[in-house]
């Protein structure tokens, strides 16, 4: 995701979201460490479940979806800030928020999936906007909604759109230069056409480019910083030193290095850390209710890779190769004429120049390049990714009627992203941004026993990793995996099972919550 003002994330909300995230790894045992393995298998190799599930895209899609909205210019630019304001030791305490916000975005996704409703067009419709309101119920959980519903809104047109569009073309002029022939206006033209494209088409449009998107500029990206760090590999040792030791130490100012305490190294990581995976925002939920599947557990596992990918993989390769290069504390002579700080995404840019052979070289030209591009498809995917969460928050409580016009909107504030400087606009995003985690919040610890259930009846079956009998590479649809037969079996004797409560006790309930409901029960509101 984008640059934020880490002020809005104050200390209050840092320590909120970090006591749910170690709340569920408690409550659920670890989760994401125990089971880290199959979720990444069935996310990324699986990737599909029971096509005759309901669900608008498949496990690997609503991935996508998440990944594209997730992995922007934070973990490009954001992990250059928080490694310039707090120090090696930043990265640490992102580690932290990516470990325990996998445990947070599984219950998110849970949730959003086991509340999704089938709008009147058909699609499924889910996030906290809906988990809020239907799994708490009466006023407080109208409230919380509407609170999540109208924040999410406003953050989609700043942090998700606007200021991911500016990166975009900050990020290409500073990479061509100043006086190059390319001018904003370009890119916010070619921005706005292949946006318009994408999110015009609905949910089924922006899987499809997500899921062939993400993986690609996921790919591009890690290769460069692998290359930057297989050259730099005799220091890697030194780096991993300098995290740990200055998570718990703080960094003491060093030429032209901001110093910083461990206070601020756990601050700054915190919040570009979160920031970065959205664990905690809510966001996750709404990607995962669009999946095809017949398991909220399942789902739920799948997108707690999401931030096992953000955060663990590509934020973490980001600052590594900051500190491995010794680009930290560079600095250079602004407009004024005084010594700034590289930070941002500069840093990151210098960075991968300096370990690809230094400005100047083929190697260091290509490093810029990588970084560059990796701005531009990054922040592309964070804003059709976010364009589908703005829209399911509008739809939530106000139908379909705004959802065409709220699109052509969002076409048009991504132009404008891209030539003008919206920062009022950006300031107002941030903020809501952060109090979308507010209500959110809330409702995770109101709804702990909901999650805890689920959790418990699906890892009680002794055969809960087996799929159904038409899952994808099976021997075709129609014909059923010999494996699977008694999974299937299983999910017939709940479908049969007359009186059956999903919310039964957690120890004899069924693996799956899989009977459907019916058309007049799963209509959206």
């Amino acid at each position: 995701m984008g640059s934020t003002v880490d002020a809005v994330w104050g200390i209050p909300l840092i320590v909120a979201l970090f006591t749910v995230g170690l709340m569920f790894t408690i409550q659920l045992g670890g989760i994401q460490f125990r089971h880290l393995f199959y979720a990444l298998w069935l996310g990324l190799f699986k990737r599909k479940e029971n096509g005759q599930s309901e669900g608008d895209v498949s496990h690997y899609q609503a991935l996508s979806i998440a990944l594209a909205a997730t992995v922007g210019v934070g973990n490009i630019g954001g992990v250059g800030a928080a490694i310039a304001i707090g120090g090696p030791g930043a990265l640490f305490w992102m580690w932290v928020t990516g470990l325990l916000g996998m445990a947070t975005k599984y219950s998110e996704a849970l949730l959003g999936v086991k509340y999704r409703k089938t709008n009147k067009k058909g699609q499924q419709s889910g996030g906290p906007q809906r988990y809020l309101s239907d799994g708490i119920g009466g006023p407080i959980g109208k409230v919380l909604a509407f609170l999540f519903a109208f924040f999410g809104v406003v953050a989609s047109f700043g942090i998700g759109n606007a200021v991911q569009a500016g990166n975009v073309s900050s990020g290409l002029q500073g990479q061509l230069g100043e006086d190059s022939w390319w001018q904003p206006e370009y890119t916010g033209l070619i921005i706005f056409v292949a946006l318009g494209i994408t999110i015009l088409g609905g949910i089924k449009w922006i899987g499809n480019v997500a899921a062939a998107l993400v993986p690609l500029m996921i790919v591009l990206y890690v290769s460069g910083a692998l290359a930057v760090l297989a050259i730099n590999w005799n220091v890697l040792g030194t780096a991993f030193e300098m995290i740990f030791t200055d998570a718990f130490t703080g960094s003491a100012a060093v030429g032209g290095f901001v110093g910083s305490s461990i206070l601020i190294a756990i601050q700054i990581g915190f919040a570009r850390g979160i920031f970065s995976n959205e664990s905690g925002l809510g966001t996750g939920g709404i990607a995962a209710a669009a999946a095809k599947t017949d398991q909220p557990v399942r789902q739920g596992l799948v997108s707690m890779t999401q931030t096992f990918i953000d955060t663990i993989v590509v934020v973490t390769l980001t600052g590594l190769v900051i500190v491995v290069t010794g680009v930290l504390g560079t600095t250079f002579v602004n407009d004024d004429g005084n010594d700034e700080l590289v930070s941002n995404a500069d840093l990151t840019r210098l960075a991968f120049e300096t370990g690809l052979g230094g400005a100047g070289t083929l190697g260091g030209t290509i490093g810029g390049w990588i970084v560059a591009i990796g701005l531009a498809t990054f922040a592309f995917s964070t804003m059709i990714g976010w364009s589908y969460y703005g829209e399911k928050c509008l739809e939530r409580f106000t139908g379909r009627v705004f959802i065409f016009p709220y699109r052509i909107v969002f076409v048009f504030v991504a132009y404008l992203g891209s030539v003008t400087s919206l920062s009022v606009i950006w300031g107002l995003s941030d903020i809501a941004n952060a109090l979308m985690a507010v209500p959110n919040l809330i409702g995770l610890i109101m709804l702990t026993p909901v999650v805890y259930a689920e959790t418990k009846k699906f890892f009680a079956q002794p055969d809960w990793r087996l799929l159904p009998s038409d899952a994808v590479d099976g021997a075709g649809e129609g014909k059923s995996e010999p494996a699977d037969e008694p999974a299937l079996a299983d999910a017939t004797a709940v479908q049969s099972s007359e009186g059956k409560s999903a919310s039964g006790d957690a120890g004899s309930a069924p693996a799956s919550d899989a009977k459907p409901a019916t058309d007049s029960e799963k209509k959206s509101d």
